[in-house]
């Protein structure tokens, strides 16, 4: 109930916002020809910012541990890109009238434990998680590319240069993370499937709630 009522207030809240802005945006997803359609993309634009939420919490759980060693640069940098893809969504969300996912309260406490408990292993630990995260990410934005290329590309063409650009940076990370030594840290591999398991399931609820 506490959680239900949590992410009632942040979707009432999410949405005044957005009528406070105002719509000075161009729309990037074009109107849904059918329900089915609609459900499809509502599903998809739900679990992307859920993924960009969570992203959000892990950096910022780093940050809490890390945030005063020499790591911090460069986990400010990459924190500053999600920052960056979370504002895209979140002004998609509220354009399109597409609800968040119901557990975000959930993705916020969750997303900054794995993000700070990670980070207490030192540097190679975080950048194991990043690593990990951001695999998993970059994979399920591939996902989504080959089903809007399937639906048709032309129509969706806006929608797919915004996923493609975050893969893109998403993978950057990925990368950044093998760079500085994550499979150094003990039980690398265990700690890698672990933390993706988790991030599958998170996408598949994310999707549905």
């Amino acid at each position: 109930m506490i959680m239900q009522a949590a992410a009632v207030r942040y979707r009432a809240r999410f949405f005044r916002q957005l009528e406070l802005r105002g719509r000075g945006f161009c729309s990037i997803v074009p109107p849904a020809l059918s329900g089915e359609e609609k459900a499809v993309l509502d599903a998809m634009l739900r679990v992307d910012h859920a993924g960009e939420y969570g992203a959000n919490r892990i950096y910022a759980g780093q940050m809490a541990v890390l945030g005063r060693t020499q790591a911090a640069p460069l986990i400010q940098r990459m924190w500053d890109q999600e920052k960056k893809h979370l504002q895209k969504f979140n002004e998609i969300l509220g354009e399109n009238r597409v609800r968040p996912t119901v557990l975000l309260p959930l993705w916020n406490i969750t997303g900054f434990v794995l993000g700070a408990s990670t980070a207490l292993l030192g540097k190679a630990g975080a950048m194991a998680c990043t690593v990990a995260v951001e695999e998993s990410i970059s994979e399920h934005y591939n996902s989504q590319i080959r089903s809007l290329m399937e639906m048709d590309p032309e129509r969706y063409a806006a929608l797919l240069q915004v996923i493609k650009e975050f893969r893109d940076e998403e993978m950057e990370h990925h990368d950044i993370g093998l760079h500085h030594d994550a499979e150094s840290v003990p039980g690398y591999w265990l700690l890698k499937n672990g933390i993706q398991i988790g991030c599958k399931a998170a996408i598949y609820i994310s999707e549905r709630l």
